[in-house]
């Protein structure tokens, strides 16, 4: 992705602030829960400070800026000591520990519905398997373990099982299909449908999205007719076999606004990073340039500018700038963010006010979803799947972005 430009080039007229403050709320929480990881996996959650060194990347702390500095922002979370050899070390307090634990515990008890949800990944997939490496990314954001890829995985064998291709590479491999499963969220919600039956079969959908445009954004009238258009076409099921569409076909793209639809409701805030989604593209069937298709369908999806990668929410999901419906784990966020006292109490009275809030000079996140693996750092870091291994360095141009929110209701 270059930065030559910015999606913030669009018209004013299509960005929902509501929701750049939802990126802008979690920025600095990302890194302190990144921080919080990486002392749970310690054996008495205690780390010293120059062993966090080497993490500078994950929490976008350049040099000169001290890393004691930044623990220091957050005294209702983190401690600093020293001990007889004068070696600063770093440990959580009373209250942050018990967050520790209550975060296990929800992660316990949604456990199952995460399984679902990888199963259901999987269940999209063309050839019903998906790269290990690659679902890491969705770690935080299907509310799944830091044990993941070396213990997680094994727990489901009714589900998927890992297996490794003739290079080695490890996959996630769906071992039943499960009709009941095969349904989405959108025909949950809109036509009462818990479960379906035993001997369902995907097939065509004739169910709209749900839409919402900023309130005073025009245009929304003057191209309802090819919005009516579009919501009224037969699209086929994210679960349904997907090899005979044609790339480029309405068909084909309405599919793929399915699947995103569908994957955004699995994840724990509604939103994604947006080059985490690009992985994906060959084993979902999707567009060659999925951001164009996502800047497109701006009624159902929001792409944030906010921070090095772009996110994409699921707007039916947010009312203003908080979700409708809150999960446990996200309401734990939310503890945590009102204990963080790095950012102050600055209120965002518009738009360009976010520019003067870069926390003193540290970077943004390079990621609110920052996919870690504690108990494989190494592995995890050779493994992070960039746009240049996958042959495809257009799909995230910004260029091409400004350009595609210039012509997108002209190919509503």
């Amino acid at each position: 992705m270059t930065t030559s430009k910015r999606v913030q080039d669009r018209s004013k007229l299509k960005r929902v602030h509501d929701l750049e403050i939802v990126t802008e709320k979690w920025k600095i929480a990302s890194k302190v829960l990144f921080l919080m990881e990486i002392l749970k996996k310690e054996p008495e959650m205690i780390i010293p400070v120059r062993s966090l060194d080497q993490y500078r990347s994950q929490i976008s702390l350049p040099k000169p800026h001290r890393v004691s500095d930044f623990i220091r922002k957050s005294p209702k979370l983190f401690e600093l000591y020293k001990d007889h050899r004068r070696v600063l070390w770093c440990g959580m307090t009373k209250k942050a520990e018990d967050l520790v634990e209550e975060e296990d515990r929800i992660l316990e008890e949604h456990q199952d519905k995460a399984a679902e949800y990888v199963t259901r990944f999987l269940m999209m997939s063309v050839d019903k398997r998906l790269a290990l490496d690659k679902i890491v990314h969705f770690r935080r954001d299907f509310a799944l373990p830091v044990d993941f890829r070396t213990g997680w995985v094994h727990k489901y064998p009714q589900h998927f099982k890992l297996v490794k291709d003739e290079e080695g590479l490890e996959y996630l491999e769906l071992v039943n299909w499960n009709p009941a499963w095969a349904i989405t969220e959108l025909e949950k919600k809109t036509m009462g449908i818990t479960e379906a039956s035993e001997d369902h079969t995907p097939g065509l959908l004739s169910i709209s999205f749900p839409l919402k445009f900023p309130p005073n954004y025009k245009k929304a009238y003057k191209y309802r007719g090819a919005i009516d258009h579009f919501q009224k076409r037969s699209y086929l099921s994210p679960y349904a076999d997907a090899r005979g569409l044609k790339a480029g076909s309405k068909e084909f793209d309405k599919r793929a606004v399915a699947i995103m639809h569908e994957l955004l409701s699995f994840t724990v805030e509604k939103r994604l990073v947006t080059d985490h989604l690009t992985h994906f593209r060959h084993e979902l069937v999707m567009p060659q340039k999925l951001m164009r298709l996502l800047l497109k369908h701006f009624g159902i999806f929001y792409v944030s500018e906010r921070g090095k990668r772009f996110s994409v929410f699921l707007k039916e999901a947010y009312e203003g700038s908080e979700l409708i419906e809150k999960s446990p784990l996200v309401l734990w966020k939310e503890k945590v963010q009102s204990l963080i006292g790095y950012r102050g109490k600055k209120k965002i009275e518009n738009f360009s006010d976010m520019s003067d809030m870069e926390d003193n000079g540290f970077d943004e996140s390079q990621s609110e979803n920052e996919d870690i693996d504690l108990q494989s750092e190494q592995e995890e870091t050779e493994g992070d799947m960039e746009d240049d291994s996958l042959g495809d360095n257009s799909e995230m141009d910004i260029d091409e972005v400004c350009s595609a929110y210039e012509d997108n209701t002209k190919r509503c």
